[in-house]
């Protein structure tokens, strides 16, 4: 007997089967290959990140060297050309000229070093009203200092040396007023009265109160502006005062002691002790070196009480310039004799240079208390006891008498 044949329906059913395993072999295949995909994309996901996360840091490497490229660029530009530079460079300025085209004439006259650097300083700075006209300046003069000669107005004729006044380092108050009559028109007696004018004083305190509310508080000075007038070269013009004149040496003075008024809150002195002071040493010292280590020495005295027997004082003190003091002289009746007052006096003996100021301000430490010059060579002699100090003073000072 023949066995029985599957029903349909059992073959309908192996077939199912047999769709169903080749269903899972397919899968199988399927789900491998796409593992596969993933794996491949995944690396390539890795490959991309770190090229974006080079190029990112890239950029950001970039964009730090161009901002710090920029910033010293710009801090250049704002820096006098040449600080040591004080020639004076004569440049024209026409009317209508925009703070651009100033930056430009100054730039290609080798006066500041970049003209749209000045050009985005004035406009940051909202300095506005440059008047046309003939200018002198120097390579070391400052943005702001240019800016504030630019808004006084220049010359309408080309300037000349006639229109220049040089004032040297260490010339007090009527010195300046003898120099002014004998380079320009004022009288020396106008001079005079402008400096002793309190009025006139008080308005500029209350334009510069930093550099002069020490000043204005002090006691039995011959002029309060003494000190205060800074050695350089100011060009004078027909059009201008003697205030206009006065306004710009006070202004010079405040422009370099602006980055220094902190450091002499923090010393514990005065402006009007430092600007004191360093009239002194202007006189005292040649060198930068003897002029630190001099100012220590005054420091070293005031510390113990000590007067501070400056020459200098005397010569003040009598309203004279002369090459000797004699004993005599120490006797004189003022508060600004250092030999009899101890302290540092009422105020300033001269108007003191920029390098006296520094001087003061970082003196060199020492433990001296008095000094001497060679009168041939100028070179200074330290001593720490007055036995020391007087063999020094026979040695170098009265070895030709």
């Amino acid at each position: 007997m023949n066995e029985e044949e599957p029903s349909i329906f059992h073959r309908i059913s192996e077939k199912f089967e047999e769709l169903h395993h080749m269903e899972d072999d397919y899968e199988g295949d399927l789900s491998e290959e796409s593992n596969l995909k993933r794996a491949e994309r995944r690396k390539e996901d890795r490959v991309v990140r770190k090229i974006v996360y080079i190029l990112t840091i890239g950029i950001l490497i970039v964009a730090g060297v161009l901002a710090i490229s920029g910033y010293n660029y710009v801090s250049a530009g704002l820096k006098p050309l040449d600080r040591n530079d004080k020639k004076l460079v004569q440049v024209e300025v026409p009317s209508g000229s925009s703070n651009r085209q100033i930056g430009d004439i100054l730039e290609d006259g080798d006066v500041i070093r970049d003209g749209m650097v000045f050009n985005f300083y004035t406009k940051f700075k909202n300095l506005t009203n440059f008047q046309a006209g003939y200018y002198q300046f120097s390579p070391n003069m400052t943005l702001d200092q240019i800016s504030k000669e630019l808004q006084q107005g220049g010359s309408a004729e080309p300037l000349d040396d006639a229109s220049k006044l040089t004032i040297p380092e260490g010339y007090d108050v009527d010195q300046i007023a003898s120099l002014v009559a004998k380079k320009t028109d004022f009288k020396k007696e106008d001079f005079i009265k402008v400096i002793k004018d309190d009025k006139f004083f008080d308005q500029l305190k209350a334009q510069y109160p930093d550099l002069l509310t020490d000043a204005g508080n002090a006691k039995d000075v011959r002029y309060r502006l003494e000190g205060y007038l800074f050695p350089a070269t100011y060009n004078v013009h027909k059009s201008k005062s003697l205030e206009d004149l006065v306004t710009q040496m006070v202004d010079t003075t405040n422009q370099v002691l602006t980055p220094y008024y902190s450091q002499i809150k923090e010393k514990g002195m005065t402006v009007q002790e430092v600007m004191t002071l360093a009239s002194l040493v202007e006189k005292e010292g040649v060198t930068q070196s003897d002029r630190k280590n001099i100012a220590q020495v005054f420091f070293n005295r005031i510390a113990t009480g000590m007067p501070l027997q400056s020459d200098i004082s005397i010569l003040y003190a009598l309203g004279e310039h002369k090459e000797f003091v004699y004993n005599k002289d120490l006797e004189v009746d003022s508060p600004y004799n250092l030999y009899k007052n101890a302290g540092y006096g009422p105020g300033p003996f001269d108007n003191p240079s920029q390098e006296a100021i520094l001087a003061v301000l970082d003196p060199t430490d020492n433990d001296y208390v008095y000094f001497v010059a060679d009168i041939s060579t100028g070179k200074v002699y330290y001593a720490k006891t007055y036995e020391e100090h007087m063999e020094l003073v026979e040695k170098y000072v009265n070895k030709d008498k």
